[in-house]
């Protein structure tokens, strides 16, 4: 076993690959076996893009060579005794259900003596039918389905390849899963057109679609996106906070017309806080409402946008190559692929451990000397492309609506934290 002094003068971001095997390897993967291909055409995804970025990991579907290499070195890379496979796209219903047969029969190869093997899947449910239901109840996957809040204001958005309305088929989907008990979670996009409804909104998935684990997303999409991969961003571009071009609504605004109002975004959080503690804590699991009592019992966020550093969790593309993060697969954050290297080797390299650090260490001031940052660490780093009120760069388009619920919840989180700490130390 290395002792302390094993480790003086070891610079940080090499550390994990100069430990080696001595290390425990755990880590998370987003794969994407059907690229950015869908049959949906939402206006907000920011992955329908992929397929036509210069440089990027183009069109196409996982091959059954690709699929194999990256399952085995998946599950030999990773050391712990779980190894979580997230399967997302585009949409990678589109590939089939023999697909995912190729999927367990590997797995179950593959898998070390006592280690578990889990499997989740995001989907936009319009292709789940009750075979697909029996399937993913047998394999125990988890399931995300994607979907925006009651009929007007999905289908605001979320659309098929002809404009049509897929709120009907995504609603089938959840009455097929609950039919063969398959647990899932609601993946909801917060946007420009339902920020401003957030009851409507939570109501509708908890009491008519039934819904207990509930996971919420904003939308911001800086103007460019499509192209130019985050922190390659003019620095000219860069709005003050406040400012008019900060804001969607905006002409000359710096974001997409469908990417949420940052202090929307933080009246919707507030409101959904305040159902969930009136009606919910204890019964129903929401993403940040969660993880900010978490941290005030101590524990680790469990999301990343609001943890200290980031870079475990990497994105799989069809071709075997791994990037970064999902919403940094551009060139330049690819990481390797799978053909040629190890995703351990990967994810602890030096390039990748620089990633996950740069997500505290290049906060601004004004965020450094904020009351809220235990409990925000600066948000998603994608996201950070405003300037602070003195000037510096780096802020994230989404602070003022964070410090707006930030401020209107922390009292009350730190407070449910205690007392489930006074039950814990009780017994």
């Amino acid at each position: 076993m290395p002792v302390v002094e094993d480790y003086l003068g070891v610079d940080k971001y090499d550390a994990p690959g100069w430990l080696g095997a001595r290390a425990t390897r755990r880590f998370h993967v987003m794969v994407k076996p059907a690229g950015s291909a869908c049959n949906l055409d939402c206006s907000y995804c920011f992955y329908l893009s992929k397929q036509a970025l210069p440089g990027g990991p183009g069109g196409g579907h996982m091959s059954d060579e690709v699929l194999e290499r990256f399952v085995r070195d998946y599950i030999q890379s990773v050391t712990g005794d779980e190894v979580v496979f997230s399967w997302q796209g585009g949409e990678p219903t589109l590939l089939g259900l023999g697909f995912f047969e190729k999927v367990v029969a590997l797995q179950k190869k593959y898998a070390k003596p006592g280690q578990r093997i889990e499997n989740d899947l995001q989907t936009n449910g319009t292709l789940l039918d009750e075979d697909w239901a029996r399937f993913l109840k047998e394999h125990r996957f988890l399931v995300g389905l994607s979907i925006d809040g009651p009929r007007e204001i999905h289908d605001h958005y979320r659309i098929t390849k002809r404009g049509e309305p897929t709120f009907d088929a995504v609603f089938a989907a959840a009455q097929a899963l609950r039919k063969f008990k398959v647990p899932f979670n609601t993946l909801t996009c917060v946007h420009r057109f339902n920020a401003s409804r957030p009851l409507d909104v939570y109501r509708f998935l908890r009491r008519e679609l039934g819904s207990t684990r509930l996971q919420f997303i904003p939308i911001v999409e800086i103007k460019g996106f499509e192209t130019t991969a985050p922190h390659r961003w003019d620095a000219a571009r860069m709005p003050a906070v406040g400012s008019p071009q900060a804001s969607p609504d905006h002409p000359d605004s710096v974001v997409t017309p469908w990417s949420v109002d940052a202090l929307e975004y933080g009246y919707f959080l507030s409101k959904v806080w305040d159902e969930w503690l009136a009606r919910d804590v204890g019964k129903v699991l929401v993403n940040f409402c969660e993880t900010l009592v978490a941290q005030h019992m101590g524990l680790p966020s469990q999301v990343c946008v609001h943890g200290e550093v980031c870079g475990k969790g990497v994105a799989v593309e069809h071709d075997g190559s791994a990037y970064s993060c999902d919403h940094f697969v551009y060139p330049e954050y690819r990481l390797g692929n799978v053909r040629e290297k190890s995703l351990g080797d990967m994810v602890f390299s030096r390039e990748q451990v620089k990633f996950g650090y740069a997500k505290s260490e290049t906060l601004p001031d004004y965020c450094r000397q904020c009351e809220f940052l235990s409990d925000c660490w600066g948000e998603c780093p994608k996201n950070r492309f405003l300037r602070t009120p003195d000037g510096q760069p780096g802020l994230n388009y989404l602070c003022p609506g964070l410090k707006r619920f930030f401020a209107h919840a922390v009292p009350t989180a730190k407070k449910l934290a205690a007392r489930y700490q006074a039950a814990e130390r009780a017994g």
